[in-house]
Order: structure tokens, then C-alpha cells, then sequence
């Protein structure tokens, strides 16, 4: 028994000998493997702690993986220079600079360096070679003058022969424009610095201008600080109420000013508008049915139909007519039975009153006495001459008192409603002549006068109706046509005039610019009254025989304003 435990003991120790041997390599090579992985992670993260990943878009987005993706914009994140790569290129970002390419006058020294204007990446500005390399891009550049666009030069620095005018490049008129100044040396020259106050001893004064900077003013002639241009002499009056313009004779022809003499002259009120033929209202006349009834014969066919007094225009099949008449027969009879009984006339007579109450004349109640037949279809007929306005019946319609069978309006005369402003109601009368025209029916020079003229504005419109009367005998004029009216006014005699458009009205003023016997300008208020037919009535500031200027005035009235603020400038103390 202990023999075949100890086989048995031998047996597993054997067993587990060769298990032990085959496990050995295994075990071996995975920990050489494990050991193998340990080291090259060691050095990837070695490696990687070194390298950083950042967006270009987003530099607050970075990773310490490569070909990693911006969260954002999905960009590839770009490595960043490492510490060693900085510190070797120390010197050159020390000498580097760099520039917004919206904004160049913001700059850093600093790599990566956004705007903080525009938020944009500053990027590296030329070196010294680069700007080298530029001279001949430079020497290509076109200068010009911003007020003459012909005058034109390659050479930076240039000014104009005309207004002196520094030229600045085509297409950074402004930039150059603004860097010219630093440039210019004005410590000599500085009108500012020159420019004194205005003596206050009621004397004319010179003062000098740029014509681009009115706010530039001195009192000895020389450049402005600005632009450049030749400040331009301003000779004022020590009168502010008469502010003087000097300008040349060939200024004068370039500007083409024309001149007109103030005068006495008569002004007429003379209103010319336009207005509308209409109907004499007064003319129109309503055709009316006094008994009910039907049209039997209606002798009017359309509107327009031109009819005439005791014309025939319809026959009315009415009960109430025939019982009318049938009294007037019965009371004519009893009359004559009577032996011409007081009561009995009394009776006819009012039987016949009746019957011309519903529409019969008396010839027709005259031929009913006489013959004793009742007529079972009267006729109508027309009560005056005229036009068919309107016609509301055809044959066999049944009306009443209250139809209007048609109405007939006369064309002998007409009316015209004008419309006149209401700054001219002043001038308008009961009474006042006037002339009408219509173009479109070749009429002219019908004379009338003003009938009526309306109590109210139109409140649309803000003009005045006034009726005009006009002869239409021979039927001529057409209601509802257009026409062109003159109405004359009474004359505002021995009055002095100007040309209208001489005047410049401002709205608080009024201003005329007055030539001088030496060529120069003045420039004046003046009191306006009545301006009439192309004419200004002057009450005050001009006499008779000046000249005022009728074109171009408004250029020298510019001119005249600008002193006027320069006299108001130079009063007191310029800073």
C-alpha cells in the first residue's frame, strides 16, 4: 500500500515537472512582450507631452494626439512650436512684426497675436528684403489729385500745379492722405499758429481759407495743414449786415452769372389756374308724374335729345286723370243745367284747377270743355327748350309722383368752377373779369367774370372754388371739360420789382446778391410783398438801378454765408 502511494506521489511530481516546463516559455515571452509594451508607452507619452495640437481657427481648442479634428470647425489641429524650436528662434521673433491686414496701425511682436479691432490674426509684416524687393512696386504707384483727377504724377510727395494739393495714391486716397501730414513741416509756416484775432476797429479785414476746410483760418496767406491747398483770400466788410464776395471775371464767366436791373414797375393780381365746365344748376329742370300711371308713348328715345318748348315727351294712361276729367265734364254740366249758378261755377272752377294741378295746360283742359271726351291717354309736353340730362322710363313703365321720368337742363349757359390756391383768396372778388380756355376744344379768350366765390376750402385740396358765368349760345362748351382760366386782379402800381428767381428764400429770410460798381458782391436781405406774372415786389434793401444776380447766385450766396460765420469766428478768440 505505502509502494503504490509513493508510485502514485512520483507520478504527480512528474506530471507537474512537465507541466511546469512547457509553461516556463510562455510565461517568458508574455512578460518580455508586456515589458516591450510598458517602454515604447513610456516613450509615446514622452514623445506626445512634448508635441501640442492646436486650431487655427480656435487656438483655445488643442490635443496632444496627432491628426486629432477641432470639436468646431472640424478642422486638422496643427502642431505648435515646441519650447526648443521658441527658444532658438527667440532673436528672430524679436525682430519680427506683425500686422492686422484690416487695421495696419494695429501691430505686435508677439506670434499668434489677434486684432483688437477685428479679432483677426495678425500676420508678419515684409522684412527689410521684402520691402527692397517692393521699390519698384512703389515707383509703379499713381499719385492724383483728389480736386483735379488729370493732374497726375509717379512721384510720392507730389502736389498739384493748380490747387497745391498734396496727390495721393488712387487707391488709398485717405490713408496717404492722413500719413502725408506727419510729413509736412509746419513750424515755419502754421497758420493756426499765426492766425490772430479779428481787430474789432469797424475796418475790413483779410483772412485767409482753405477751400476744403473752412475751419482752417489765418490771417497771412500760406498752405493749410490739412490738404495742402493754397488758402484763399476773404476780404469782409466791417458792415455784418453787407458781407462782400470778390470774385474774378473769368470766375464770373465760368459760373455764368447774369445780372437784372431792380425797377419800377405795375403788378397785376393775376391768377392763372385751371377749372371745369359744368351745368347751370339753376337751368336744370325735373320731370315728374303727378298721378300714377302707365308710359303709353314715350316720344324722347336718349339722353342727350335736344328738345323744345311745347315738344311732346310722353302720354301716361292714368285712372286718376280720367276720373279728374270726368268731374270737370259732370261740373260743367250741372253749370249749364243751372242756368250759371253761382255755387256751380265755384264748382268748375275748381274741378279745372284740379286738373291742371296733375299735369294738363290749359289748352288741353280748354279742348276738353269743348269737345266733352275724356282722353284715357294724356300727353305731357315740354316746359322749356334744352338738353336731355337723364331719362328714367321706357315704354309701358309704371310710375308714380315719386319717378323721375327725365330731367332737361338749357346750355345757354354754363358754369366753370375754378380752383384757386389759398395764399390767392385775398385777391379774388365778386365781379372780377377773367378769360377761359380750352385747349382740347380749340377755345380761347371767352371772357366772364366771377359770379360767386364759395364760403369754404376744400379741406383735401386746401383751395378756394369760385364760380365763373359763361354765355354757351351757340352750345360750344362741353360740361365736363377742362379749361385753362386768367383771372385779373386790380394793378399795384409804381412798385420796385426784381426777377423772381433772383430771390433766395430761405424760409426765416429773404436774400438777394447785389453786384457792385467794382465788380464785387454783396450780399443783402430784403422785405418781399407781392410776387406776381414772374415779379417780386421789394418793400426794403435794395434801391432802384442795382443789379441783383438772376443765376448763380446761390453759389455766392454759399460764399456769403461762409464769411458771415467767419466774421462770427473772428470776433472772438481762435483756439
Amino acid at each position: 500500500m505505502s509502494q503504490v502511494n509513493s508510485n502514485n506521489r512520483g507520478q504527480k511530481l512528474a506530471y507537474l515537472l512537465s507541466l511546469f516546463m512547457v509553461a516556463t516559455p510562455q510565461l517568458g515571452h508574455t512578460q518580455a512582450l508586456e515589458a516591450k509594451a510598458t517602454q515604447s508607452h513610456a516613450a509615446h507619452e514622452h514623445q506626445v507631452g512634448e508635441k501640442t495640437y492646436v486650431c487655427p481657427m480656435h487656438p483655445e481648442e488643442t490635443s496632444h494626439e496627432p491628426g486629432s479634428r477641432c470639436p468646431k470647425c472640424n478642422m486638422f489641429l496643427v502642431e505648435q512650436e515646441s519650447e526648443t524650436s521658441e527658444t532658438t528662434g527667440a532673436a528672430e521673433h524679436e525682430v519680427k512684426t506683425y500686422v492686422c491686414p484690416m487695421h495696419p496701425e494695429e501691430t505686435s511682436h508677439e506670434p499668434g497675436s489677434r486684432c483688437p479691432k477685428c479679432n483677426m490674426f495678425l500676420v508678419e509684416q515684409e522684412s527689410e528684403t521684402g520691402e527692397t524687393t517692393g521699390v519698384a512696386e512703389h515707383e509703379a504707384k499713381t499719385y492724383v489729385c483728389p480736386m483735379h483727377p488729370e493732374e497726375t504724377s509717379h512721384e510720392p510727395g507730389s502736389r498739384c500745379p493748380k490747387c497745391n494739393m498734396f496727390l495721393v495714391a488712387e487707391e488709398e486716397e485717405e490713408s496717404t492722405s492722413t500719413k502725408a501730414q506727419p510729413e509736412m513741416d509746419h513750424s515755419q509756416h502754421d497758420p493756426l499758429a499765426q492766425a490772430k484775432p479779428a481787430p474789432l476797429t469797424g475796418e475790413p479785414s483779410i483772412k485767409y481759407v482753405c477751400p476744403m476746410h473752412a475751419h482752417i483760418v489765418s490771417d497771412v496767406p500760406g498752405t493749410c495743414p490739412i490738404c495742402g491747398m493754397n488758402l484763399e483770400k476773404v476780404e469782409m466788410s466791417a458792415d455784418s449786415q453787407q458781407i462782400e464776395i470778390d470774385v474774378s471775371g473769368s470766375m464770373q464767366q465760368a459760373l455764368a452769372l447774369k445780372v437784372a436791373k431792380a425797377e419800377k414797375d405795375t403788378l397785376w393780381k393775376f391768377v392763372q389756374t385751371v377749372g371745369q365746365i359744368g351745368y347751370d344748376e339753376s337751368q336744370i329742370n325735373h320731370v315728374h308724374a303727378r298721378v300714377n300711371g302707365w308710359i303709353e308713348k314715350l316720344a324722347i328715345t336718349s339722353v342727350g335729345d335736344k328738345i323744345t318748348k311745347g315738344q311732346l315727351l310722353y302720354e301716361i294712361y292714368s285712372p286718376d286723370l280720367i276720373n279728374a276729367q270726368d268731374d270737370y265734364l259732370l261740373a260743367l254740366s250741372s253749370l249749364q243745367s243751372s242756368k250759371e249758378s253761382r255755387n256751380y261755377q265755384d264748382l268748375v272752377r275748381k274741378a279745372g284747377l284740379r286738373l291742371e294741378l296733375l299735369g294738363m295746360n290749359q289748352a288741353q283742359i280748354k279742348r276738353l270743355a269743348k269737345t266733352k271726351q275724356t282722353q284715357y291717354r294724356v300727353p305731357f309736353y315740354a316746359k322749356a327748350d334744352g338738353i336731355v340730362k337723364a331719362l328714367a322710363v321706357r315704354d309701358g313703365m309704371y310710375i308714380q309722383p315719386a319717378t323721375e321720368v327725365m330731367s332737361v337742363v338749357d346750355l345757354s349757359k354754363v358754369w366753370v368752377i375754378a380752383d384757386v390756391f389759398e395764399n390767392e383768396q385775398s385777391w379774388l372778388a365778386t365781379g372780377q373779369p377773367t378769360e377761359v380756355s380750352v385747349p382740347a376744344m380749340g377755345l380761347k379768350g371767352i371772357e366772364g367774370k366771377i359770379d360767386y366765390i364759395y364760403p369754404e376750402l376744400d379741406p383735401v385740396t386746401r383751395s378756394l372754388r369760385v364760380r365763373i358765368v359763361l354765355a354757351n349760345n351757340e352750345v360750344a362748351l362741353r360740361p365736363n371739360t377742362l379749361a385753362k382760366i386768367e383771372i385779373y386782379g386790380g394793378p399795384n402800381e409804381d412798385v420796385l420789382v426784381i426777377p423772381q428767381e433772383a430771390l433766395i428764400q430761405t424760409g426765416k429770410e429773404n436774400r438777394v446778391i447785389v453786384k457792385q460798381g467794382d465788380g464785387s458782391f454783396l450780399a443783402r436781405k430784403v422785405a418781399v410783398g407781392m410776387m406776381s406774372q414772374g415779379k417780386a415786389e421789394i418793400l426794403s434793401g435794395i434801391s432802384e438801378g442795382e443789379q441783383v444776380v438772376t443765376s448763380g447766385q446761390f453759389l455766392l450766396d454759399s460764399e456769403a454765408s461762409l464769411k458771415g460765420s467767419l466774421m462770427r469766428l473772428s470776433s472772438g478768440h481762435q483756439h
